[in-house]
């Protein structure tokens, strides 16, 4: 039984030390009609509540014979000051073998241990209850600002807005530019949803078409004719998106790059943009579209590994708001796609492939044309037992293509491809998710034709594999074989 509901079926109480705290408490008591006793050491004191007609009387809290006086009471709340004649009271009642509800009050985290030791059901800590509602109505205070502050950047929108997502945008940047779209309409704002690079796996092209999500690709849009510009969950982006000015940025995660934006709202503190977008759709009051809430719903679930990686209370409640207005068919048709042949044949050979040391993997998927489908292989891989990093490479049109993924949280995938890589070639992404280009005959060293493709894939094999193990940190001697 929950302590609410106990507290709301008992009918008796007892207040022992009624100072301001203890006042409060009783005055909502008698207001609901409770039967309240209320003892406390200052003669004054309970002349006083006398005077306000409550049941009052004068005793010392730490004296044992206040237990039996309260032996009738179904709730004692312990409230006084005095640390250690709170804690007398609680071992007292105990003393006697009481099964009451008792709540007792605290000054700091010691006291408070002691108090539950002694037998209190629940303690309380005056000082930071409040601190708690203080940040409570600070952080709705801020909410309110900022979405006043977002309502005026987009209403200075004289012609259209552009969203701009991710690089190869994933659920969460594409649900965040949607929901901001909504809001963008429901103030007559026309948007666009704008994106750079490709949309590689299949789960999130499969997210884009059953919800008929509009994608506009950034070379076929004339980005000087949009007045306003938003860029949602550009943290992991290493390269600008778009040249000007940016109007709105939004983002769960600090930006690897600077953007002087007129409007910023960027919150370590929760997992995915997704929830951040979810607060500002509230605190508009919009209706939610089934499309919307889809969208907002797939993206936290996906940027926290359907809430298994880093999830906050605000990811949680975010998520419970969305899941009664989302298409649940659709999301299970989004997270189960068909597999095309090419990404099957992929998969395989970077499993025939693969090296694996210590629950570290490396592959090579040989020639490809998809280079997408290194990224559905790295992300299968990672489902292997024992496993926690995968890397598969290929080479496609003269460059190596290499994909990584990571579920070990004490490496950054993206920063360790940047430190192998870099130098040579380019790469982009964050802790989990990675990928890096490099010029084939730059990283040989050797000219790329017909004749010596097959030496260079050799080269490629030995060279890469050892550069990501020894990135990794990882002797060769620590492997268990492929």
């Amino acid at each position: 039984m929950s302590t609410a509901i106990t507290m709301a079926t008992m009918s008796t109480y007892a207040i022992l030390g009624c100072g301001s705290v203890g006042h409060a408490v009783a005055e909502e008591l008698e207001a609901e009609g409770k039967d309240v006793l209320i003892l406390d050491l200052d003669e004054g004191r309970v002349e006083a509540l006398r005077d306000q007609d409550m049941n009052a009387r004068v005793a010392d809290i730490r004296e044992v014979e206040v237990a039996e006086e309260v032996a009738d009471r179904d709730v004692v709340l312990v409230l006084s000051s005095d640390v250690p004649a709170n804690r007398a009271a609680v071992e007292n009642l105990r003393g006697r073998g009481s099964d009451q509800f008792i709540v007792a009050r605290a000054s700091d985290p010691v006291s408070a241990d002691e108090l539950a030791e002694a037998g209190a059901d629940v303690v309380i800590n005056p000082s930071a209850v409040i601190a708690d509602s203080a940040l409570r109505a600070l952080e709705t205070g801020e909410l309110e600002y900022k979405t006043g502050k977002l309502a005026e950047a987009i209403d200075d929108t004289a012609a259209r807005m552009a969203i701009v997502t991710s690089r190869a945008p994933d659920p969460d940047s594409i649900a965040s530019a949607v929901a901001l779209k909504a809001i963008a309409g429901s103030r007559d704002v026309e948007a666009d949803i704008v994106y750079v690079g490709d949309i590689g796996l299949q789960e999130n092209r499969a997210f884009v078409n059953l919800l008929g999500i509009e994608l506009l690709p950034r070379e076929e849009v004339d980005m000087g004719s949009y007045d306003t510009v938003a860029l949602v969950d550009h943290a992991q982006s290493s390269e600008r998106a778009i040249e000007g000015p940016v109007d709105i940025y939004i983002d769960h995660a600090e930006p690897e790059l600077e953007y002087d934006a007129t409007f910023s709202d960027i919150r370590p503190n929760v997992s995915s943009t997704s929830t951040i977008l979810t607060k500002y759709i509230q605190e508009f009051d919009l209706s939610l579209d089934e499309s919307v809430a889809t969208a907002l719903l797939y993206g936290i679930r996906a940027e926290t590994l359907d809430f298994k990686r880093d999830t906050t209370p605000a990811d949680l409640t975010a998520a419970a708001y969305l899941y009664p207005f989302a298409d649940h068919d659709t999301l299970e048709q989004v997270e189960s796609p068909s597999m095309s042949p090419e990404t099957l044949d992929v998969l395989a050979d970077a499993i025939r492939n693969r090296e694996v040391r210590g629950s570290h993997l490396v592959s090579n998927a040989g020639f490809i044309r998809n280079r997408d489908a290194l990224a559905e292989a790295a992300q299968h891989l990672l489902n292997l037992e024992g496993i926690t990093t995968t890397s598969v490479f290929a080479v496609a049109d003269d460059t190596i293509y290499l994909a990584a993924r990571s579920k070990d949280i004490r490496m950054n995938i993206g920063s360790l491809l940047d430190d192998a890589f870099g130098d040579i070639g380019g790469t982009a992404g964050h802790a989990t998710d990675a990928s890096a280009e490099i010029p084939l005959g730059i990283f040989t060293g050797i000219e790329t034709d017909e004749e010596n493709r097959d030496t260079l894939l050799d080269l490629v094999e030995q060279a890469v594999r050892a550069k990501i193990f020894d990135a990794m940190g990882v002797e060769a001697g620590d492997g268990n074989g492929s």
